[in-house]
């Protein structure tokens, strides 16, 4: 591979362009579709998309076409298609690469430092904060940055198309559609590279083995209809804060924190288990990294069950409630409703709509008193494993990573979900998938004090152009 000092070079000075644009998109509150239902009469979702096109129709990229779909139904969608490029890439022109980011973002969320804020782009040092811009606002420019480098170091890569969706925080919602009415466009991808994931240390290139799902519902427990003093009812009306803390317990075991549905208990493959030791007995645990306070810790105190327990078993989180006033707002009243949002992270091999499915029987079946509860905003996305790897990708990506960081790459599951992943893995079975990222285990994506840690970013652009290279060069290409 020849690319080393020009296409390093090249990310390096574009990266310095590409920092102040990042400050701009920060600054956007581009706040994703699920959470902000009037996101097309505010205008943010666009002006971000504006943002980006106008940044990529100033590449120096050889035949390079930017689109944005923009229908009435859906959110929009940015597709860059670029063809083949160099001796390198062969014949073949249905031989794609498809590139994938996003640019919606998710809401504000409480506890910024005070210099801070979500739509606050500040660079302190390596740390770019604000909200978007390590997920997954970057994606994008590494993403050009890198076929740019291939073009300017006089390497070979095969056709790429890059789509930058902007409903991915919402789950994906609008891509299915997007993707079928593309499916002639994005031909037959041999590679797919997704830079909406995490690393575990800033040393390496990391490669993400497989995503958990997700299923979302909100749970809604009636009792009275309407709110009623304490001291005369308490003891003789139930509180609905109780049953819907009783309905818990059949979906959790709230000592363990164990998921007690059928459907998330799936075999955890052999190769998963030997990497989450094999990395837990090089960084140690993981766990370490997040801001317990004083006195408290992880659920396990062991690096290979920490890293076990974020990508393949399910866990169960209350992320929003309805119905509880604030403290300082709350008198001596039996409430008569209690909502609370719950997101179930399901194992990567399980089946999220099953999931549901046999969450909302659990949770609806026989109601404590009598009391009306009901499921609502339910929604599930099945998580993804990744496929064995090709020889000439575990090469290259070794390469890539020891051209960019100094170190070769390293492989680990991620806890989160990206629901295109599985989309694209059920519709392409043969290509080769490297999802990878900047977010650091203390980047806090979707939390306060969010950041991007530009040096890894560079670095991973690199990578990425490094392995476009190889793929370009693997055997019968």
């Amino acid at each position: 591979m020849s690319l080393a000092a020009d296409a390093s070079a090249h990310v390096d000075r574009s990266w310095d362009d590409i920092v102040p644009v990042l400050h701009d998109y920060i600054a956007i509150p581009a706040v994703s579709a699920a959470y902000d239902p009037n996101w097309r009469e505010h205008g943010h979702i666009h002006r971000a998309v504006d943002l980006v096109v106008d940044w990529c129709r100033g590449r120096s990229i050889a035949g390079m076409n930017v689109e944005v779909i923009d229908r009435p139904d859906l959110s929009p969608l940015v597709v860059i298609e670029i063809p083949a490029f160099g001796a390198g890439a062969g014949t073949d022109t249905d031989d794609t690469v498809l590139l994938y980011g996003h640019l919606d973002k998710q809401p504000e969320m409480e506890g910024w430092r005070d210099d801070l804020g979500p739509w606050k782009p500040v660079l302190d040092g390596d740390r770019l904060y604000g909200r978007g811009g390590a997920d997954d606002g970057y994606a994008v420019f590494a993403s050009l940055t890198a076929i740019e480098a291939v073009q300017v170091a006089g390497g070979s890569h095969a056709r790429c198309v890059v789509l930058i969706e902007a409903s991915e925080e919402s789950g994906s919602p609008d891509l299915p559609a997007h993707v079928d009415a593309l499916r002639d466009r994005l031909g037959t991808p041999s590679l797919v590279v997704c830079l909406d994931s995490g690393c575990i240390d800033p040393h390496r290139m990391w490669v993400t083995t497989s995503l958990r799902g997700v299923v979302v519902a909100t749970l809604t427990v009636d009792i009275v209809s309407e709110g009623l003093h304490s001291g005369d009812v308490s003891g003789m009306v139930p509180d609905s804060f109780r049953i819907a803390r009783a309905l818990l317990d059949r979906i959790e075991n709230v000592a363990s924190g164990e998921v007690l549905l059928d459907a998330c208990d799936v075999d955890i493959p052999d190769e998963r288990l030997d990497q989450a030791h094999t990395t837990a007995d090089e960084i140690g645990p993981i766990a370490a990294h997040y801001p317990f306070v004083a006195g408290a810790g992880p659920t396990t105190p062991h690096g290979a069950g920490q890293l076990i327990s974020r990508t393949w078993r399910a866990a169960l989180s209350v992320v929003g409630a309805d119905g509880l006033p604030p403290t300082s707002r709350a008198g001596n009243v039996l409430r008569p409703s209690t909502s609370l949002k719950l997101s179930l992270r399901t194992p990567p091999t399980a089946d999220a709509a099953a999931a549901l499915a046999e969450l909302e029987r659990k949770l609806t079946a026989n109601p404590p008193y009598g009391a009306r509860v009901s499921i609502s905003h339910a929604d599930s996305a099945s998580g993804w494993n990744a496929p064995a790897t090709a020889p000439w990708l575990a090469d290259a990506l070794d390469r890539a990573s020891n051209e960019a960081f100094g170190e070769p790459a390293r492989h680990f599951g991620e806890g989160g979900s990206i629901p295109f992943m599985g989309m694209l893995g059920e519709a392409f079975p043969d290509a080769q998938f490297v999802i990878t990222g900047v977010l650091l285990p203390d980047a806090n994506a979707h939390g306060p004090n969010e950041y991007l840690h530009v040096p890894t970013a560079r670095r991973l652009t690199t990578a990425v152009a490094h392995l476009l290279d190889a793929h370009a060069h693997r055997p019968n290409a």
